[in-house]
This record gives C-alpha cells, sequence and structure tokens, in this order.
C-alpha cells in the first residue's frame, strides 16, 4: 500500500479551475484503481504551511542552538516540520496549480520550502548537492491559459526544484491553450483528463 500526497496549488474550487478539475479527475481515477492506498491531501492556502518569513527563520535557528522559542515561533516551526514530515513519509506526490504570470503560486512556493529541507530532502557533500527523495515519484498538473509545453518558467522550476531532493521520475501534464482558444477549452481540458487516467495506471 502507497501513500500518495495531493498538494492542491489553487485558491478556487474545481468549477472555476482548469488545474482543479484535471486533478480531482486523476485523483477519482488513481483512487479507484487503488483503493487501498492512503491519500493525504493538502490545500496550500488553507493557512497551515508557514512561510519563510523573520519570526520562523529566528525560530529555525533559536531551536538548532536550544533556545527557547515564543509559542508563535513555536507554531509555525512545527507546522514548518509537520508539513516536512508529511513529504517524508509519502511514496507519491501529486500537484496541480496554475501558471500565473510565469510563476507558480506563492503559498505553493512556501509548501516546496518546507519540503526543501537540508540533512532531510538534500544533503551537502564534498562533492556537491546530493537529493535524499530518491523513492519518491511525482506528478505535475498545471493549467497555462497559452501555448508553452513545459517550457514555461514555473514548469522549469518544479521540475528543477523536485530533480534537486533527488526525485527523477517526474511526469507532467499540462492544459494549456484554453486562452487562445476558448472555444476549445472543454476539448482541451479533457484531452488532459483522458492522459491523467493513463497515468494513473501506472503511477
Amino acid at each position: 500500500m502507497a501513500k500518495v500526497l495531493f498538494v492542491k496549488g489553487h485558491p478556487l474550487e474545481k468549477e472555476q479551475s482548469y488545474s482543479l478539475k484535471a486533478f480531482e479527475a486523476f485523483k477519482d481515477s488513481y483512487q479507484s484503481l487503488y483503493p487501498d492506498d492512503e491519500i493525504i491531501e493538502i490545500d496550500v492556502y488553507d493557512g497551515t504551511i508557514p512561510s519563510l518569513d523573520k519570526e520562523l527563520l529566528e525560530a529555525m535557528s533559536l531551536a538548532k542552538k536550544g533556545g527557547e522559542l515564543t509559542s508563535s515561533q513555536a507554531d509555525k516551526l512545527d507546522r514548518f516540520n509537520h508539513s516536512t514530515e508529511t513529504f517524508l513519509s509519502s511514496d507519491k506526490v501529486v500537484i496541480a496549480n496554475p501558471l500565473w504570470n510565469l510563476q507558480i503560486p506563492s503559498h505553493l512556493l512556501s509548501w516546496i520550502n518546507t519540503i526543501t529541507v537540508a540533512g532531510k530532502t538534500f544533503k551537502y557533500t564534498p562533492n556537491g548537492v546530493v537529493g535524499r527523495a530518491t523513492d519518491k515519484k511525482l506528478l505535475h498538473i498545471q493549467a497555462n491559459g497559452g501555448l508553452y509545453n513545459g517550457q514555461d518558467t514555473a514548469s522549469q522550476y518544479i521540475k528543477s526544484i523536485f530533480n534537486f531532493i533527488g526525485i527523477d521520475s517526474i511526469q507532467s501534464v499540462y492544459v494549456e491553450g484554453h486562452a487562445y482558444q476558448p472555444d476549445q477549452a472543454d476539448d482541451i481540458l479533457n484531452q488532459a483528463i483522458n492522459d491523467l487516467k493513463e497515468i494513473a495506471k501506472t503511477f
């Protein structure tokens, strides 16, 4: 039995989001194929993922030195560490997000910061950085109004950062071009969903 982490990287609901329509379709298909797998879903917009702000960075420094944290610092650090451990305990990860101004949403970046942790998901060695999350696989679902074919900076960042922490098994599906061809938006979405249903069989 595998543990699968589904990461929702959009603030809206699926009725208003191409990426989430595809995300939910994949999740439904996956669950029907692997009903015994454990599903964990994270919404990066629910307020539980802390940002790397001054308070959190100071909390990290104090914790390393055995210093005393304020209750607010302790809460942020606990939430950060919980996110890291949830990722570490997962076998597979599915991320869905929109492309906004050639970037991923900032809340999704905050989540990625919680899983890019020296000593846990990567380590420094005399020969350079070595990823430690080599036992995982990733599916990235992204909706793009334009046509980029995975060459946009957001998609490239996702691939780079997960390669950095050791994940080489990365699949990507793009719901793209619907802003250019709004009359074909349903067909574009359905094609992506069909692709995801095929991926679900072996993911």
